[in-house]
């Protein structure tokens, strides 16, 4: 990655930045690796290039007056390009998004830079360091920005003040203690045992979970990460939104993402789903493929997927489920139809009921994905909410306690989760009683008579077993509150989709 400076004498308090050019050359290197960028953004760098300008105090306030409505001087700004989460693409970038540049060669622009020099000069002044070691700090902040990272959520400022010091470090002007914290990160784990984000491990990536609807994704989710984060049920398209669970051990983290099956939309939800399911294989570091082990050929789904993946060359891991139902034996021809549209990187026979197999899949991929940094503490399982997860397993019941009466049709919005915290407790997280109240959505007024029931009875099974459930996840005694509404045609409707979480519109 180049990065193209732009600056002249009046704005440029040290009367020269010569002597800075070969430093920031080596922060434009240091940041092009997989310590700071994934290998999906690591693909693009040869032909990547970022704008850096050193503007005076005038412009930066100008430009956040005219950018931020905010009338102030800063001491730099960044404006990227791109949808970024730590290095990682939301969506890849298209071809639409490269540049042709004087030599006619395509080149990616990933954002631009605007470091205020008078700042930086004020601020070295009154930190007792370096002008050169200011500018270069505040370029590579800008750059950390650039590529998705970001201060604003303190789990999220942990990585980046992490990023920093290493940044730092590489191009030689780190403090000692900014040293010694790298050293813990890349050494040790954390007083209190928790493997912490930004500490250095051998294996760390993002695994999208793929497949035809009902085909087990969500029974191994649950079966790999120990609870319940994704519903099950025996009708296709139970998940509906990407779940990330986090997998961690001492020299691993990969984050899997359970995908809405992949299947053709009726609605404007439908459409949403599978296309949440094509844009997590595309920013995935590794595709695992799941296939049914009753069905010896792969079917139009599977080979739409594999399609998909060939054209993004995409490592993929082949994981034939139901072993426990089919036999090892009977998964050998369809190891070898399938093997025959693609190169798996491997093949493994499972059973996410069970769990055999299971470990050797996780080792499998483990081996696939790069060495860097833990994006999340070891504590973290997963980044749904305990109010997402709540309602999820509301819905659930009404699968499970509907059947065939009601269609895939139903939704679910929690529009209360209050808590009431124990006095006695040892903690925050001590708490007596949640109070949860939730609104279920169906399409017909005869889809509300048979959630309700008669007499109430069938609304008040589904309010027991989702309560039941979800007192175990939570550890305490739960209110529910359910409520039913008809809303014909709420798969087509914007508002509530973004209600439920789906929007065509929303950042994954």
């Amino acid at each position: 990655m180049i990065i193209r400076t732009v600056y002249s004498d009046e704005n440029n308090p040290e009367g020269s930045l010569e002597e800075i050019s070969a430093l920031i050359t080596e922060i434009s290197a240091a940041i092009c690796t997989e310590d700071f960028i994934s290998p999906q953004a690591m693909r693009t760098m040869q032909e990547a290039y970022v704008t850096l300008t050193f503007v005076t105090p005038d412009e930066i306030r100008e430009v956040n007056s005219e950018q931020r409505g905010i009338d102030k001087e800063t001491d730099c700004l960044s404006f990227p390009m791109f949808d970024m989460k730590e290095g990682s693409f939301s969506e890849i970038p298209s071809a639409g998004d490269y540049e042709t540049d004087e030599d006619g060669n395509e080149v990616l622009c990933y954002g631009d830079i605007l470091i205020n020099l008078s700042a930086a000069k004020k601020q070295s002044e009154e930190y007792g360091h370096s002008f050169e070691r200011e500018v270069i700090f505040l370029i590579g902040h800008s750059l950390l920005h650039l590529f998705g990272y970001d201060h604003i959520d303190p789990e999220d400022e942990k990585v980046m003040i992490a990023k920093q010091k290493r940044l730092m470090a590489a191009v030689g002007l780190a403090f000692d203690d900014e040293i010694e914290d790298v050293y813990e990160m890349d050494n040790h784990k954390d007083e209190s045992g928790i493997l912490p984000a930004g500490e250095l491990c051998a294996h760390v990536g993002t695994v999208a979970l793929l497949g035809r609807p009902n085909v087990g994704k969500s029974t191994l989710l649950n079966c790999i990460s120990g609870m319940k984060i994704a519903i099950v049920s025996h009708k296709p398209q139970t998940t509906r939104t990407n779940i990330r669970s986090i997998y961690n051990t001492e020299d691993t983290q990969i984050i899997f993402t359970d995908t809405p099956g992949v299947h053709k939309p009726g609605s404007k939800m439908g459409g949403i789903m599978v296309e949440k399911s094509f844009r997590s294989a595309i920013a995935a570091d590794v595709v695992l493929l799941i296939a049914d082990g009753r069905f010896e050929e792969p079917g139009s789904v599977e080979k739409r997927l594999i399609k998909l993946c060939a054209e993004n060359k995409k490592k993929v891991v082949l994981a034939i489920n139901r072993e426990d139902e089919v036999g090892k034996n009977a998964l050998l021809p369809i190891t070898a139809n399938y093997s025959q549209l693609y190169a798996f990187a491997d093949v493994v026979p499972i059973s996410a009921k069970t769990g055999k197999g299971v470990e050797t899949l996780i080792e499998v991929l483990s081996n696939l994905l790069p060495e860097g940094p833990r994006l999340y503490d070891g504590e973290y399982l997963t980044d749904q909410t305990e109010r997402e997860i709540a309602g999820e397993m509301i819905r659930e019941q009404i699968l499970h306690y509907t059947d065939q009466e009601i269609p895939h049709g139903t939704a679910v919005i929690v529009t209360e989760f209050k808590e009431s915290v124990d006095e006695e407790g040892e903690d925050e997280y001590d708490r007596s009683i949640v109070v949860i109240k939730a609104d279920i959505l169906c399409m017909r007024k005869s889809h509300k008579g048979i959630i309700i029931g008669r007499d109430g009875k069938m609304i008040k099974r589904i309010g027991t077993a989702a309560r039941k459930n979800i007192e175990k996840m939570l550890g305490c005694k739960v209110y529910l509150d359910l409520y039913v509404k008809v809303r014909e045609d709420w798969q087509n409707n914007e508002a509530i989709l973004k209600e439920t979480g789906l929007s065509d519109t929303e950042e994954d």
